[in-house]
Formats: structure tokens, C-alpha cells, sequence
């Protein structure tokens, strides 16, 4: 069971991803419903991969950050990208993890 947990946390995340470009509050909300669904098991697991699965999406957004930030403006752009990764990691934790954790908690309930 652990197995659909964590697959359904990478789904959900990717599901949010592609849904989040084009709908902001969405895209989150229906991929923490995904990974919710595919984890099964009650409110509070699929309210946990909901929750993973934002998180996972922050994390995401962090490291590209990081990477840009180092590649077009080198120790400046290191020391810029970890400061705005800092902050926006803090805001994607909680933007995209409460709307996954909502989402994640929905599917939980339904599919119990």
C-alpha cells in the first residue's frame, strides 16, 4: 500500500503542475485530489499525499530557482536565487500544500 501512496503523491504533484499553469488555484486543488484518490485509505492519508504532493511542487520550484539563479548571474544570482527561494518556498508550502491538503482530504472521504 505504501507503493500507491508515494505514486499517487508523484501523480498528483504532476497532475497539479500541468493544471497549475493554466488554472493557479486549481491546478493544486485537483492534484492533491489525485494523489488523495490514489492513496486511498480514509481523509487523513489521502489528506497526507495531498499535502506531499504540494510540498513536492514547492520544493520543485525552489531548486529551479536555485539553478537559474546560479546559471545567468553566478554567486550574485546564487545568493538572489536562494534568498527568493527561501521566500517563495514558505508561500508554495502554504498556497500549493493547504489547496492539495483540501483536495487530497476530499478525495480521502469519497473514496472511503
Amino acid at each position: 500500500m505504501a507503493n500507491n501512496f508515494w505514486m499517487g503523491v508523484i501523480v498528483g504533484w504532476l497532475v497539479g503542475l500541468i493544471l497549475g499553469f493554466l488554472l493557479p488555484v486549481i491546478g493544486p486543488l485537483v492534484g492533491g485530489f489525485v494523489a488523495g484518490w490514489m492513496a486511498g485509505r480514509g481523509i487523513g492519508t489521502g489528506a497526507k499525499a495531498g499535502l506531499f504532493a504540494g510540498i513536492l511542487g514547492a520544493i520543485v520550484i525552489a531548486i529551479l530557482l536555485l539553478i537559474g539563479g546560479t546559471v545567468l548571474l553566478g554567486a550574485f544570482g546564487f545568493i538572489a536565487g536562494l534568498g527568493t527561494s527561501l521566500v517563495i518556498v514558505v508561500m508554495a508550502f502554504i498556497y500549493q500544500g493547504i489547496l492539495s491538503l483540501i483536495g487530497g482530504a476530499i478525495a480521502g472521504a469519497i473514496r472511503r
